[in-house]
C-alpha cells in the first residue's frame, strides 16, 4: 500500500494535528457531492478536523505491473513491454484524476464553512488503508452506492460491507443527495454491547438537541421498557426529546416502517452481540438494507 498523497490546507489550528478526524472518502460515484456535504455537516456538529481519503485501486491501476513468470516469451517480450507501460500511464492517469477528485471536493467543503482540510491519496486497497489510519478516525462517510451504480441500476459499493465488518469506527454511509439531518433513530436490543452504543452516542455532540427516537423490536414488557428508560436516562447530554418506541416483527421491515412513519432523516444501528438486529445486520439480508436505504445510515462499530 502506498500513501501518494499528504496534502493538509492551511490549518490556523496547529495544536488540533492530533485530533481524531472525520474522513470522507471520495472517489468517482455520484454520491462523492453528497459524501463532502454529509462529512462538513458532521465535522461542524463534532468541531472535528475533516480529511478526504481518495484510494487507487491496487488490482485495478497497479503502481508497478508484475511480469513475473512471463520472461522467456521471446519476441513477445515487447509486447508485454507496452503493456506494461500502458498499466503504469493508466496509473499515473488516475492518480492524476485522484488528485483533481480531492482538489475539488476540499474548494466544495470551503465554500461551506469548512477551513481545516487534509487531503490524503493512497494506492492500494480501501479496506486496508481505513485500517491503517483507524486510530485517527472520529467518524468515516462513505456512499452507499458504488462508481458503477447509476440513476436505474443502484446498488450499493462492492467494497461497503467489506469495510462495515472490519472497521471499529462509527461509519456515516450517505444516499447521493444531502439533506440537512433534523431527526434521528437508534435501533436498539438492550444488550451490554447496545448500551455502550449509547454511551458513546451521548459522548457524541453530532445529535445534541436533535429529535431521538428509542427504538426497539420485539415483545413489549416492563424489562424492555425498563431497559429503554436507562437508556434514555443516559442519553440525557445530548439534551434532545426522546421518543421510546417497542415494535414486534420483522427487524428490517419494522425500521424502515417506523422511519418512514416518522419521517426519520438518519437511522443509528449497531453490530449489538447475537441478536436479531446483528443477524440483520452481518447476515444474508445486509445488501437489501443497503440498496433500498433512501436515508442515512450510521453503523456503530
Amino acid at each position: 500500500m502506498q500513501d501518494t498523497t499528504e496534502n493538509p490546507q492551511a490549518t490556523p489550528q496547529s495544536n488540533r494535528q492530533d485530533t481524531l478526524h472525520v474522513v470522507a472518502c471520495i472517489d468517482g460515484s455520484s454520491a462523492a457531492p453528497a459524501v463532502c456535504d454529509y462529512a462538513a455537516w458532521a465535522s461542524k456538529h463534532m468541531d472535528s478536523p475533516l480529511t478526504l481519503l481518495h484510494v487507487l485501486d491496487e488490482e485495478r491501476y497497479p503502481s508497478e505491473p508484475d511480469l513475473a513468470g512471463n520472461i522467456g516469451l521471446g519476441s513477445r517480450e515487447h509486447l508485454l513491454d507496452e503493456l506494461a507501460q500502458l498499466d503504469r500511464k493508466r496509473a499515473k492517469l488516475a492518480l492524476e484524476h485522484g488528485n483533481h477528485m480531492l482538489d475539488e471536493a476540499a474548494q466544495r467543503l470551503q465554500t461551506v464553512g469548512i477551513s481545516e482540510i487534509k487531503k490524503r491519496q493512497r494506492h492500494g486497497d480501501l479496506t486496508e488503508s481505513l485500517l491503517g489510519m483507524q486510530e485517527q478516525v472520529r467518524l468515516l462517510v462513505m456512499g452507499l452506492h458504488g462508481e458503477s451504480s447509476s440513476d436505474r441500476d443502484q446498488h450499493i459499493g462492492s467494497q461497503l460491507e467489506t469495510v462495515i465488518r472490519s472497521m471499529s469506527r462509527p461509519i456515516l454511509l450517505v444516499p447521493n443527495e444531502f439533506s440537512a439531518p433534523k431527526s434521528s433513530m437508534l435501533a436498539f436490543d438492550g444488550s451490554a454491547t447496545a448500551f455502550r452504543g449509547v454511551e458513546h452516542l451521548a459522548a457524541s455532540p453530532v445529535l445534541k438537541g436533535m429529535p431521538l427516537h428509542l427504538v426497539m423490536v420485539g415483545n413489549e414488557t416492563p424489562e424492555a421498557m425498563a431497559q429503554l428508560r436507562k437508556a434514555e436516562a443516559m442519553l440525557a447530554p445530548l439534551e434532545s426529546d426522546i421518543t421510546l418506541a417497542i415494535r414486534s416483527g420483522v427487524v428490517e421491515s419494522v425500521l424502515h416502517g417506523y422511519q418512514d412513519e416518522f419521517n426519520i432523516d438518519i437511522l443509528v444501528m449497531g453490530a449489538y452481540g447475537h441478536s436479531k438486529i446483528r443477524r440483520f445486520l452481518l447476515g444474508s439480508t445486509t445488501t437489501s438494507m443497503l440498496t433500498s436505504a433512501k436515508k442515512p445510515l450510521v453503523i456503530l462499530r
